[in-house]
């Protein structure tokens, strides 16, 4: 996974300051899930995958999180 302890700070203190508390909260949650799969992928978890799948998962997922912290850091 390529976030940094700095960009993880850099996302959680803009999520802790921003003042749609509701909309942090969403933001967060939507990061957490998207981690975690990423994780779970690059743990290689599900056997049941062929390289060329979890690959291809993988790419999405890292796509995904992506999204989510460039979401999080335009607020």
């Amino acid at each position: 996974m390529s976030i940094d302890n700095t960009e993880l700070d850099e996302i959680m203190d803009k999520l802790e300051n921003l003042e749609d508390e509701e909309l942090a909260v969403v933001m967060l949650k939507e990061f957490n899930q998207a981690t975690t799969k990423l994780g779970e992928l690059l743990m290689n978890l599900n056997k049941d995958l062929s390289h060329g799948q979890w690959k291809a998962a993988c790419d999405e997922a890292k796509k995904e999180v992506d999204r989510i912290v460039e979401e999080i850091k335009s607020l």
